[in-house]
């Protein structure tokens, strides 16, 4: 996922009858090379009313990672106001004031923790300076609390509102130079507030994507080849324009061309849109829809085939060297011990919870869309280019969506309503079916792992050797099916090689939550586990010995550390940090004096990813039947110096390990190039009673805090799948765990 972030900030002021702040700051790292886009430094505006009310603009989207709250109880701390008197207001996309609006990659938490309490900090500031001017008494004199400023020798004391106009007209203050709090006193920050949709969602008042409503609103639903970008022959489009509620049916040609290596954003996939008074109207008449389909080249595919031609390329000499040090071929020659396995992990969906939509209005020239993406910025720019417009002809609302793991950094939905609406007299809401969402989701690609390890005599890790068989043209794999060259286990093994080779793949695929480390962690650490067993050791033990090992130098090429938008560096994995969430979470779950008994164990995981560290122990037991019950979870996150939210961040990390087990019993499959799957009856979720106690620990080191949203999730899948072979002897090596002849309880 590549995030373009600008190598500059403006922050313009807005006058609204009080005090709009805005702050401008230099950018905090200078700009990179194409592949690595500079940090950005965002913005955030602060209106205070004369009342005294205040409101903070939240200016990234949210699809349920709680950036509403999170970046603007930065503010607030600093701003010096009670929580409950703040009140919070969606930004429309406008990065020429907000800086860059997106939620992904876990890096809101990262790139706001500094900027965000600075602009806080400096409004209080601000409203100090100018009350002291007003009461012609030393700034330095004055204190606030809870929205107010104070003179404690002349007893003065008056509502920010007070100063709000006053405040507008002052220079804002150097952001490197305003006073931060002291940790200790923090009301905000570490303290669980509530959500600031949460009331909303619970009654269930409109907020969603889905329930954007306006005058005159039409509803459109599109049908799409069963085969990726096949192209309408001819349909019986005039039956359809008859049947009631229909307005307009549209042809698609999408302009799509399969190909080996199909890009992160390829457009609109063809199709045939159906516009009607109401959804239900637009379905029915998709249902009486005869079409002759193009199916192109795309229609050879097959699960089965992509499993027979993976097995030739682990037999075949790797196609590329991802990066290598030592002499691993002599190092697993002269090992007293070799290990040997492939792993294999399918395709899967996002199945968000809200199917893909959005609502567009085409108007004298200019386009309004009602946006649920989670990188806007990037859906204008497609809509622009899409309809051939400017990009400032078009606004943009951020509303709130139902989920994205990863599937609304995509913006296809968003490109189909637009060039709908462009071609209708009247707002447009697109609405996917579940069905629809299923079947042309960018899924999470499949992968297949040859492994070998080596152990010395003294049962240490000598070696390591991967080929990863992905998706690709041979230069450029498949979106989320890349891998980074400082992939763990890399730099700790004395000798290691990491290489890949690709087949052709003519499907959009894309990044789910925890892109790359959501396979990667349960490929690596079930087989740590498998070569620890072979060693005769206990996997902790082994894990922690590989950890003490002197890292070799991270690599400074094109890839990053984990193969997405991370800074490369030494600092990146910092060892103490991955032992220490292993040693915690090894304490809380009773790890050394776990008991053994047929049909019940436990197993243990850890993985560093998006600047966060987690470990996860997890009590499974299966019957005779091969039917897994998890009954505990126990997880340690080490995301820095502090827990911003701590209801939230639980919550976080509670939902990142339930997703994650429901990836091992998840799979999509082709056949003749259709998928196979269509909803939750074949391709299900987990269920409320096969949920486990979650315990969620946190060790906190004194690094600035990190983002939650992805580091949660990946050690769970192999915690579960090695806690499966201490109960039954059993190696989970094929995913979903029905192919490895396992199945949820």
């Amino acid at each position: 996922m590549r995030m373009h972030r600008r190598s500059f900030l403006q922050l313009t002021a807005l006058a609204g009858g009080g005090l709009a702040l805005g702050l401008y700051r230099s950018p905090l790292a200078a700009a990179q090379s194409p592949e690595k886009p500079p940090e950005l430094t965002p913005q955030a505006f602060i209106h205070i009313t004369p009342d005294g009310a205040v409101t903070i603009m939240a200016r990234a989207s949210e699809s349920g990672q709680g950036m509403r709250n999170m970046l603007p109880m930065l503010i607030a701390e600093e701003l010096d106001v009670d929580w409950k008197d703040v009140r919070i207001q969606q930004a429309d996309l406008n990065e020429k004031i907000y800086g860059r609006q997106f939620s992904g990659g876990s890096a809101n938490t990262p790139m706001g923790w500094e900027p965000m309490r600075r602009v806080g900090a400096a409004g209080r500031q601000l409203l100090v300076t100018a009350a002291a001017q007003t009461w012609a008494v030393p700034a330095a004199e004055c204190t606030t609390q809870s929205g107010r400023v104070m003179h404690a020798a002349s007893g003065r004391s008056a509502s920010y509102g007070e100063f709000a106009a006053k405040a507008a007209a002052l220079p804002a203050p150097d952001l490197s130079t305003v006073k931060l709090k002291d940790p200790k006193d923090y009301c905000i920050i570490g303290h669980s507030q509530q959500g600031v949709d949460t009331r909303k969602i619970v009654t269930g008042k409109p907020l969603f994507g889905i329930d954007v409503q306006l005058p005159g609103m039409l509803y459109a639903s599109i049908e799409k080849a069963p085969v990726f970008a096949g192209k309408v022959k001819n349909a019986n489009l005039d039956e359809i324009k008859a049947l009631p509620g229909v307005r307009h049916v549209l042809v698609i040609d999408g302009g799509i061309t399969p190909a080996a290596f199909t890009p992160w954003e390829p457009g609109m996939e063809p199709g045939i849109a159906i516009v009607a008074d109401t959804w239900w109207q637009a379905q029915q008449a998709r249902r009486k829809l005869k079409v002759d389909w193009d199916l192109g080249p795309a229609a050879t595919q097959s699960s089965q085939g992509f499993a027979t031609k993976a097995a030739e390329l682990l037999k075949a000499p790797p196609e590329s060297t991802v990066r290598r040090y030592g002499d691993t071929d002599a190092a697993l020659k002269s090992s007293a011990k070799v290990v040997e396995a492939t792993y294999e992990f399918p395709f899967i969906a996002h199945v968000t919870m809200e199917p893909q939509g959005a609502t567009a209005h085409w108007k004298d020239g200019k386009l309004e869309m009602w946006s649920p993406s989670t990188l806007p910025a990037d859906g204008c720019a497609l809509v622009a280019k899409t309809l051939g417009i400017q990009e400032s002809d078009i606004t943009t609302h951020m509303v709130r969506s139902g989920g994205s793991f990863g599937r609304r950094l995509q913006n296809d939905y968003l490109v189909e309503a637009a060039w709908i609406a462009k071609r209708v007299d009247a707002p447009v809401k697109l609405l996917w079916s579940r069905e629809d969402d299923i079947a042309h989701d960018p899924f999470r690609p499949g992968g297949t792992v040859g492994l070998k390890a080596g152990l010395d005599a003294q049962g240490k890790m000598s070696v390591w050797r991967q080929h990863f068989v992905t998706f690709g043209d041979g230069k450029h794999a498949t979106s989320g099916g890349g891998i980074g060259q400082d992939a763990y286990p890399a730099g700790f093994p004395p000798a290691y090689a990491l290489y890949t080779s690709m087949q052709p793949l003519m499907l959009r695929t894309g990044a789910l939550r925890a892109p790359g480390d959501n396979a990667y962690c349960w490929v690596a650490q079930s087989f740590l586990d498998e070569v620890a067993c072979a060693a005769g050791r206990d996997p902790l033990d082994f894990q922690l010995d590989l950890l003490s090992n002197k890292q070799m130098p991270w690599s400074s090429g094109e890839h990053d550390a984990v193969g997405d938008h991370e800074p490369t560096g030494q600092s990146v994995l910092i060892p103490e940090r991955y032992k220490g969430v292993l040693e915690l979470v090894a304490e809380k779950s009773g790890w050394a004096h776990r008991t053994k008994a047929p049909g019940r164990g436990m197993g243990i995981a850890a993985w560093f990813c998006h600047l966060g560290y987690f470990a996860e122990v997890a009590d499974v037991s299966v019957d005779d039947q091969n039917r897994v019950t998890v009954h505990h979870v126990w997880a340690v996150g080490d995301v820095g110096s502090q827990i911003i939210n701590p209801n939230a961040a639980e919550s976080m990390a509670q939902g990142g390990i339930m997703e994650g087990m429901g990836h091992l019993g998840q799979e999509i499959t082709l056949k003749d190039g259709q998928i196979e799957q269509s909803n939750f009856h074949n391709y299900p979720l987990m269920r409320m009673r096969q949920v486990p106690k979650i315990e969620v620990y946190w060790r906190k080191t004194d690094y600035a805090p990190t983002g939650l949203g992805e580091p949660t999730l990946p050690p769970i899948l192999p915690a579960v799948g090695n806690a499966i072979f201490a109960a039954t002897g059993k190696r989970i090596r094929t995913l979903p765990l029905q192919r490895s002849g396992f199945s949820w309880a």
